[in-house]
């Protein structure tokens, strides 16, 4: 698509759509010059030819009339041109109408009269006529406007081509005797005979034809020296299908076995189940069943044996342990089938990378979200699209959107800067195949560039490149340090034309095609992958979604521009660490056995930037090594927002293929009465079934023959209300843009060869514009899903529930790499965002405890859905039971009575399966003890803090409309290595885990104290209280931790606010309870005998 080098920007709305010429003379210019001709009537864009000509319709003045149009008008007005008043003389290829005259030459019979059969209309024919039709491509050389052949020209074309074929009664002269073949009759073929001869009744049942025993069979077609050469030419294909490729490191030896399948290493499967050997799974499994069975003598024991002193603090405890008992059912048997996958690159490049021929790899589209360039510095962003534009793929089936939700022209600038720089990066790339291919993180490595690098070229042209790029990075931030202080008239572009997205909330769609155009290439002269600029239009008085919103838009302007069948999401600071992580996915998705119910491949997220401690749990090791094998072995794992690939059809809302069943086995064995009562009930069941798919194929049909219509816009008469109803439907469910409906229809992605710039340019803008998505089913079955901020978890989710499935898969090279924020502040509020979205699922119609029943969700996918939307509840029972121990240590009581024997046993072997289940999981997930661990502090750190503000934001969210938001308001900085580790920055999230800590340690104090004062037989009851305190305490400690790793940093607020509640605590426990006896002084008997 050329746009020359221009930003595109309009509205659909406001009837606006204009070029701006950022870099010619200052001048808007207007979408006739981008197309060729417009037809004077209804104002599209006349069809250009094979040849390169437009269409025309008078011969006599060359009127600009399109192909549509002059064939309205001679068929339903007045057939003469409206200028010359000239009467039309039929051209080849459309249909003849009354009042032609014979004509000579070619013959056109195929095209003079409009034969159609529907039944061999699927909707992929259609949906191409229709953008064919839609778009105006090559009317004039086509001998169908639709593109679409009569069952003559493909039945005749076809046979012809393959079989020579025989008349009735007797030979074809035109055929010589060896090249006889078979008779196929007319009816049969659904078309014209091929012959000119009499043809009977189709109607009549045609005799079989004798075969005389003493002619030779070649008279029949058997035996014939084509039939011998095609006989030949097939066994050689099939010996060539069928040649084993030996795969390299595999002896020849396993071949020999016959039973073995003969195929090639092509045609096996992309991908194989990896699962986890059985000396580790099953004592996992017999330690999760042993701790149900502990737990349940654990629970019979805790209620049949109350605290009569200190009830209320046994009664809450229990109720604690219950939820916490229940959560961890939820997130345990989710991992009850773990696997791991591996795929076979090489068997991906012999099936569809052939030597010779172009590339079958599908295409994908590839979507960048960023917002803020002062918050994602644009420098990141570059060196996202940078590891995109280079990836191991065949460039022409790549395309890059990056969508700039907050129109800065600080990112249209960078981007700019970034398709120059990659012209340079990306051939440098692919000659020496470096990784990684982001080009900050490529020289930042810390390690030898030069082992086994013995070329000169290569040490040379590195240091040039690397010079390259700190004058790249020299541009970016001067760029960045330019728009530190915006204009007041507002930014303006190089050209004098302002800036279209200036006012941030209403602007203009904007389009940009910075790469993939006509001219421009790499240094080398190669061919680059597609890049594009895509801002959508933002007004006052809609609700443009976040995230999601832009999301969605993107994937209605790429299903424009070059519909993909395969879409990958990325961050903005997430780069591709691995250039064949696309083929990775294509592993799964192309596989031709289990790819097809795959709706996305989700790869682990990996960052860079992290201390080596991880204090924070960053990593998330856990998650994504444990839990998320788990789900793939079930129905796949959740999506989490990024480093995914999606089938395009499944984010469209539909269902998943469904697996035919094997027709069932007979049996001869029973009696006849038996037989006709079963033969009875199947023809029922036949009957049903056929009446089912009579409806099916009417309401195909009806979709097909709307379909058709789309373009006619047919709209106010009665007699057709019913075939629009339809096209209605589509309306509704896509929005009402015909180019994008017929685009969905396309399984296999693609767009019309040759389609003109503006029409599709107007398509575009129009699906990005701010009211497209009103009365249609964006956002609520159609793409990203609408209604919570985490809107990953709830795309997934509806994806899971039509039948679809999703894989999991871990390179040995990461594929994605990304920045985490590594200081308290910042890591609590990403979580705080994370779980403020779960509680508003769990609160809307999409939770998975009663949403979903009766589709393709499995019982442990659901529970694993639900442990993901609930964990936040979990912190009302975590903050009690945290706070639990310094009561008990502050009031001398304790939530279990006097400890039996029995209940020693109970409790220590409670704490072991606890311990031993961690253990294998650990090991089977290959997690480590340390990660672990951080895990299990920022899971209390999280809880206590994080998800407590969540849950009460998103009830006062959703229950009363009250949007709070905890927001940074201080922060600072250091030059060292990890300086962002130590920036502390203020937020109420802080108080909850600090007041604990404080409560906590004070109780130590105090317990430690009053055992000191009372004597040896108090220091028993002791060792409980504080065993549970220090549980608190060290899973507070990277908390206290990042508090005082810079002393001069610990802001004075959160000392004083912290020390106050925990006076306020403290003061009422000396209220309640204080040392001495509310009974007053005890007097005792002195021991000393004082005579």
């Amino acid at each position: 698509m050329d746009t020359k080098g221009r930003l595109v920007a309009g509205s659909h709305n406001r009837n606006e759509f204009v070029l701006i010429n950022a870099d010619e003379i200052a001048r808007v210019t207007s979408v006739k010059e981008l197309s060729g001709q417009i037809c004077q009537i209804c104002g599209d864009e006349l069809e250009i030819s094979v040849d390169g000509e437009p269409f025309v319709a008078c011969n006599e003045c060359a009127f600009p009339v399109c192909r549509p149009c002059y064939e309205y008008e001679r068929r339903e007005g007045n057939q003469a041109c409206p200028q010359c008043k000239t009467r039309y003389k039929r051209i080849k290829g459309c249909p003849r109408v009354e009042g032609d005259e014979e004509e000579d030459g070619a013959d056109d019979l195929e095209n003079e009269f409009d034969i159609a059969n529907h039944d061999r209309r699927d909707p992929h024919h259609i949906a191409a006529a229709m953008l064919s039709a839609r778009l105006n491509i090559n009317r004039g050389s086509q001998p169908h406007v639709s593109g679409i052949s009569t069952p003559a020209e493909l039945d005749a074309a076809s046979v012809a081509a393959e079989i020579p074929l025989l008349t009735y009664g007797q030979e074809d002269v035109g055929i010589s005797s060896d090249k006889h073949a078979l008779i196929i009759p007319p009816f049969m073929s659904r078309g014209k005979r091929v012959h000119p001869m009499p043809v009977p009744d189709p109607s009549m049942t045609l005799p079989p034809r004798p075969m005389d025993p003493k002619k030779d069979l070649a008279v029949y077609g058997y035996g014939t020296v084509a039939w011998k050469e095609r006989m030949e030419e097939w066994k050689k294909k099939q010996n060539e299908k069928l040649q084993v490729v030996k795969h390299e490191g595999i002896n020849g030896d396993e071949f020999e076995d016959p039973d073995l399948p003969m195929m090639d290493e092509g045609r096996q499967p992309l991908s194989r189940k990896l699962p986890i050997p059985s000396s580790k799974i099953n004592p996992y499994r017999l330690i999760i069943l042993l701790r149900l069975t502990i737990l349940g003598l654990f629970f019979h024991y805790r209620i049949l044996h109350p605290v009569n002193d200190a009830y209320v603090l046994w009664l809450i405890s229990v109720i604690c342990e219950i939820w916490f008992a229940v959560s961890w059912i939820l997130d345990q048997f989710p991992k009850w089938y773990p696997i791991e996958r591996e795929t076979y690159l090489d068997r991906l490049s012999l099936r569809y990378e052939k030597e010779g021929k172009p590339s079958e790899l599908a295409s994908v589209d590839i979507f960048v979200s960023t917002v803020d360039p002062m918050k994602e510095p644009p420098l990141i962003t570059a060196n996202t699209v940078l590891s995109i534009l280079s990836v191991d793929y065949p460039v022409d089936k790549v395309a890059c959107y990056v969508s700039d939700d907050g129109a800065a022209m600080l990112t249209f600038e960078a981007l700019s800067e970034t398709s120059e720089f990659a012209r340079k990066w990306v051939p440098f790339c692919k000659k020496f195949t470096i990784e990684p291919r982001a080009p900050e993180w490529y020289f930042a490595q810390k390690v030898d560039y030069l082992r086994d690098k013995v070329d000169p070229t290569f040490i040379r042209e590195r240091r040039a490149m690397k010079r390259e790029y700190e004058e790249f990075k020299v541009r970016i931030n001067g760029l960045v340090a330019m728009a530190q202080k915006v204009p007041e008239e507002g930014w303006t572009m190089q050209d004098g034309t302002p800036w279209p997205g200036n006012n941030v909330r209403d602007h203009p769609g904007m389009i940009q095609v910075f790469l993939g155009h006509d001219g421009v290439r790499d240094i080398e002269g190669n061919e680059l992958p597609r890049l594009i600029y895509v801002s959508r239009e933002k007004r006052p008085g809609f609700d443009h979604h976040k995230k999601a919103g832009a999301m969605n838009a993107l994937v209605r302007v790429s299903a424009i521009i070059s519909n993909a069948p395969f879409l990958l999401n990325v961050d903005c600071d997430h780069y591709i660490n691995n250039s064949k992580a696309l083929r990775e996915a294509m592993c799964f998705m192309m596989d031709p056995i289990s790819g097809k119910k795959i709706c996305y491949v989700q790869f682990p997220q990996r960052f860079d930037g992290i201390d080596r401690h991880d204090r924070y749990s960053n990593r998330n090791v856990v998650f994504f090594d444990i839990n998320m094998k788990g789900l793939d072995g079930i129905q796949g794992p959740i999506y989490v927002g990024t480093g995914c690939v999606f089938r395009r059809q499944a984010l469209y809302g539909y269902d998943a293929p469904v697996k035919k069943k094997p027709p069932r086995k007979t049996c001869n064995c029973l009696p006849k009465w038996c037989c006709c009562c079963c033969c009875r009930s199947k023809k029922r069941n036949r009957k049903a079934k056929s009446n089912d798919k009579k409806k099916n194929n009417k309401e195909v049909s009806k979709q097909i023959h709307a379909l058709e219509n789309i373009e006619e816009g047919i709209e106010g008469i009665d007699n057709e209300k019913s075939s629009l109803m339809p096209q209605i439907k589509f309306e509704k469910k896509f929005g009402q843009s015909p180019v994008f409906i017929a685009s969905t229809l396309m399984e296999d992605g693609g767009v019309p060869k040759g389609a003109p710039t503006a029409s599709l340019l107007k398509e575009a803008i129009h699906v990005i514009s701010c009211g497209y998505e009103d009365k249609s089913d964006w956002g609520k079955e159609v793409g990203w899903i609408y209604g919570s901020v985490t809107e990953d978890i709830l795309t997934g989710f509806k994806m899971h529930c039509h039948g679809w499935r999703s894989v999991y898969c871990i390179p040995k090279r990461p594929a994605f790499k990304g920045s985490a924020p590594i200081n308290l502040s910042d890591r609590l509020h990403q979580v705080l965002r994370w779980a403020l979205g779960s509680v508003e699922i769990f609160l809307s119609r999409h939770c998975p405890i009663w949403y979903g029943y009766g589709c393709g969700l499995k019982s442990l996918e659901r529970f694993s859905y639900i442990a993901s939307v609930v964990y936040p509840l979990t912190s009302i029972p975590l903050l009690i039971y945290c706070t639990l121990p310094a009561v008990c240590l502050l009031t001398g009581k304790f939530i279990v009575p006097e400890i039996s024997n029995y209940a020693s046993i109970l409790f220590m072997s409670l704490f072991v399966v606890i311990a031993v289940t961690s253990i294998l999981e650990m090991q089977w997930g290959g997690v480590g003890i340390h990660d672990w661990w951080r895990n299990e502090q920022f899971w209390v750190i999280g809880g206590v803090s994080s998800h407590l503000f969540a849950l009460f934001q998103g009830l006062l969210k959703v229950l009363a409309g009250v949007n709070t938001n905890f927001t940074v308001t201080s922060k600072g900085g250091d030059d060292a290595e990890f300086s962002e580790l130590y920036i502390f920055k203020w937020t109420s999230l802080l108080i909850p885990p600090m007041t604990l800590l404080l409560i906590n340690i004070i109780g130590v104090i105090v317990g430690i104290s009053d055992a000191i004062s009372n004597g040896y037989d108090s220091w028993g009851p002791l060792f409980g209280r504080l065993f549970f305190a220090f549980w608190v305490i060290v899973h507070l400690y990277p908390f206290l931790k990042g508090l005082m790793g810079k002393q001069d940093r610990l802001p004075t607020i959160i000392v004083v606010w912290s020390i106050l509640l925990a006076s306020i605590f403290s003061l009422l426990w000396a209220r309640v309870n204080p040392f001495i006896s509310k009974g007053g002084i005890v007097l005792e008997v002195c021991g000393l005998n004082c005579d």
